[in-house]
């Protein structure tokens, strides 16, 4: 099958349902095909978990778009890991049902699959779109068998390969515009008022958590690192997510009380990182969503290939050591190369990017 693209479609559907990180990586593809379809019914198809970053939760998810709501029209959340584990109870396969049927009703005349697995190519042909997009090497190859048109993508980072999967249905190569977010006017009058009453306004986010072992640096470097960043005028905010907490407390203690270590929701993070003057972790979603927001960026990277996976569209530094070696194999064993990066690199790249910001 060869790439091809319909003129002007009228209703296209985005499917990436996972993680946070992919999900901002493909924002940008979805600019792009707002900027080329202006007047299209634009929809996405996501996890629950990630809807937040698509939409407000005040907001209603299909309607007129708006701040709450900025780039597509339809919002179509799943919960497939939950489905599965409930897969016996009726109550999910009426959620099931429901779903699809919501997803088909619109009637979508292209769906692009920015995922490439087998579960997001079928669900990208059950929407019932007559014309579904996926990338020639898709993640899982087996995904392919569900394609009718196939995009050799370019470039080297995964924000590049997904716009350039987008300009098959444009039909022409544009510059990658901004990723779009929602800002919950609920998210950000409560961050205002925590920051107020916790005495902060120039701050920066660590992040000790990752997705897997051998992704995540030692916590209590990540405390001395918060304690030289509080010596530089910045008050260190600890950011941790679900079963992560064990980890932010051990870097809170070890900065000798420069830091404080808090929990946040998707909303409440991306009104708390518009207003951080630097970020520092490792390659997760909360980077890549300080990445996406221009927030200067010193990334810590291990397994991932930073030329694939690192911070795109703002100012960063990324620590990668020789040692070293790309995988994306999942383990808990701790990265030699990742490890071989000592704080004191760390603090220097911080005070380089503050530095220059300053100037």
């Amino acid at each position: 099958m060869t790439a091809s693209y319909n003129p002007c479609p009228q209703r296209i559907l985005i499917v990436r349902l996972s993680s946070m990180g992919d999900v901002i990586h493909t924002l940008p593809a979805a600019a792009l095909l707002r900027q080329a379809f202006p007047h299209a019914t634009l929809g996405w198809l996501v996890e629950e978990r990630w809807a937040e970053l698509l939409c407000a939760l005040s907001y209603p998810r299909a309607g007129a778009r708006s701040a709450q709501r900025p780039l597509i029209d339809h919002l179509h959340p799943v919960s497939l890991k939950r489905w599965r584990r409930e897969l016996l109870s009726p109550q999910t396969w009426e959620r099931i049902a429901a779903g699809l049927s919501d997803l088909r009703s619109v009637q979508y005349q292209v769906a692009i699959d920015f995922q490439g697995a087998v579960r997001s190519a079928i669900l990208s042909r059950w929407s019932g779109a007559p014309t579904v997009y996926g990338a020639m090497q898709p993640r899982e190859n087996a995904a392919s068998m569900w394609y009718t048109r196939t995009v050799l993508t370019r470039g080297a980072h995964v924000v590049q390969q997904a716009c350039s999967l987008a300009e098959a249905p444009i039909g022409e190569s544009l510059s990658i515009p901004a990723a779009q977010f929602p800002c919950d006017p609920i998210a950000e009058s409560a961050m205002d008022l925590r920051l107020h009453e916790l005495g902060m306004r120039d701050f920066a986010i660590l992040n000790p958590g990752a997705g897997w072992g051998a992704k995540q640096w030692p916590a209590e470097r990540y405390g001395e690192v918060a304690e030289a960043i509080a010596h530089l005028g910045l008050k260190p905010i600890l950011n941790f997510g679900p079963g992560e907490e064990g980890l932010a407390r051990t870097a809170e203690a070890a900065s000798g009380g420069a830091a404080i270590a808090l929990s946040f929701t998707i909303s409440e993070l991306m009104s708390l990182t518009r207003r951080a003057k630097l970020f520092i972790g490792g390659d997760t979603g909360p980077m890549h969503l300080a990445a996406a927001l221009s927030v200067p960026v010193v990334a810590l990277y291990g397994p991932t290939d930073p030329l694939r996976n690192g911070p795109f569209g703002t100012r960063s530094i990324v620590l990668r050591n020789p040692a070293s070696r790309t995988s994306l194999s999942h383990k808990n064993e701790s990265d030699p190369g990742l490890l071989a990066i000592t704080p004191a690199e760390v603090i220097q790249a911080a005070c380089q990017l503050l530095g220059s910001a300053r100037g």
